[in-house]
């Protein structure tokens, strides 16, 4: 009777809840912990904490292995966990030794709080920085993800130019779950990575015995993606023979596959992207000239990491968080040594590059910040063993806020917004750095 009114009790908190034994096996799962985990009680007794709650702290920075080891109570630590639908779920937990009558350590008791809205709140209060996945305070491309909803809408078709690792697939995948097309498929296709001979196979499908080894018809990605969205990837290396076939397909909205005299009507939006000169590749004969004004009829071009500089700390950041996540650390920053020499680099290889810089990073990290030590050898250029800083955290700073200048017209306002500081600390940032009015 009294078990049966502790469970009432601690099935009517607020809190999420949970005991362990000392070999950290779940003894106890209140109601609220299922709701926040998605995972019943019956599944979670008898289990392994960590394979529950999959923790960005599980190995290294255990609260409850900290409570128990030093026999003391832990308050208002932040964690996330992975709950059973994948989802990454920031919380706010509590720890405490679990004692019996005469005060032997048996366990853990641990409390949390889901603090989602807390986040996305605080998430607005720091401004327009993240849209679709892109982290950014570039004046630029926040005009371009500003319209990506009417640009979505209109159905036309979309070229998306820039570098490589820029981002072109993240904004096809926005237009497209901005659409009114997002309850059909995205079919994305990378026409540089197919061998030539087989692109028109692909995209368009094949009759039996339409060339050897086609043992049975094949529909291709244009009838997969019927309703929805194709995005052809690296258009620019698309053979001139298929790009024949593509204006067709455009302009009549019909396939015909390889081998066959019948054609299919389809019902899809088309959105493309390359890395390359596409108006230079006309003049020389590589790429039709009809074709390209058919799949541009909207353009969105991105510019590289290198002439969106200010972007560098808030991706930096944003990759800590993801790669907290996947590789279940706790790396709470970079130091500002390290910030400056990544600031200073003009990645060739984009947003994509930094990426992967901050995954190496990972591996390297032995700390709490991210430090030149752990950066990739090519950074760590040396003169009598000490590494040359290229640029301090103060020119970045100096040269951030006079490129905003600049570009705002020299409106405090103005600028003050796209900084994200307040005109008090402007105006002290001027006086520090000899910034004229």
């Amino acid at each position: 009777m009294k078990e049966n009114c502790e469970i009432i009790i601690f099935d009517s908190l607020n809190e999420g809840l949970f005991t362990v034994d000392k070999d950290w096996n779940i003894t106890f799962f209140n109601k609220r912990a299922e709701e926040i985990t998605g995972i019943s009680r019956e599944k979670a007794i008898g289990k392994l904490c960590r394979s529950i709650f999959h923790s960005n702290v599980c190995d290294a920075n255990c609260l409850l292995k900290e409570a128990i080891r030093n026999n003391k109570s832990i308050s208002n630590r932040k964690i996330y966990i992975i709950n059973s639908d994948g989802c990454r779920i920031p919380l706010l937990i509590n720890g405490s030794p679990l004692k019996d009558e005469k005060g032997n350590i048996i366990g853990g008791v641990e409390t949390f709080q889901d603090i989602s809205e807390i986040e996305e709140l605080k998430k607005e209060l720091k401004g327009k920085y993240s849209y679709y996945d892109f982290v950014t305070i570039d004046k630029k491309l926040l005009k371009i993800l500003e319209i990506l909803p009417q640009i979505a809408r209109s159905d036309s078709n979309i070229l998306i130019t820039g570098e490589s690792g820029t981002g072109k697939e993240l904004i096809a995948r926005a237009l497209h779950n901005l659409s009114n097309r997002k309850e059909h498929l995205l079919v994305p296709v990378s026409l540089g990575a197919l061998p030539e001979n087989l692109v028109e196979a692909e995209l368009f499908g094949y009759a039996k015995g339409a060339f050897t080894g086609a043992y049975k018809p094949q529909k291709g990605k244009f009838v997969h993606a019927e309703k929805g969205t194709i995005f052809l990837d690296e258009i620019g290396d698309i053979p001139l023979q298929t790009q024949v076939k593509l204006l067709r397909t455009i302009q009549e909205r019909v396939i015909q596959p390889l081998g066959s005299n019948d054609t299919i009507n389809i019902d899809v939006r088309i959105v493309s992207a390359t890395n390359k000169d596409l108006e230079k590749m006309m003049k020389t004969g590589q790429f039709r000239e009809d074709l390209y004004y058919r799949i541009n009829v909207v353009n969105v071009h991105l510019s590289p990491l290198r002439e969106r500089k200010g972007d560098i700390p808030l991706l930096i950041n944003h990759f800590i968080e993801k790669f907290n996540i996947i590789k279940e650390k706790n790396i709470q920053g970079i130091a500002p040594d390290a910030l400056a020499v990544l600031a200073a680099y003009n990645y060739p290889g984009n947003i994509r590059e930094l990426e992967n810089i901050i995954e190496f990073c990972f591996i390297m990290t032995k700390g709490a910040l991210i430090t030149i030590q752990s950066l990739p050898e090519k950074f760590k250029v040396r003169e009598n063993n000490e590494i040359i800083m290229p640029v301090s955290l103060k020119q970045i700073e100096k040269k951030a806020i006079l490129e905003s200048l600049k570009r705002n017209n020299y409106k405090v306002m103005a600028t003050c917004r796209e900084l994200g500081i307040s005109k008090d600390t402007l105006r002290r940032k001027r006086k520090q750095f000899g910034i004229p009015k």
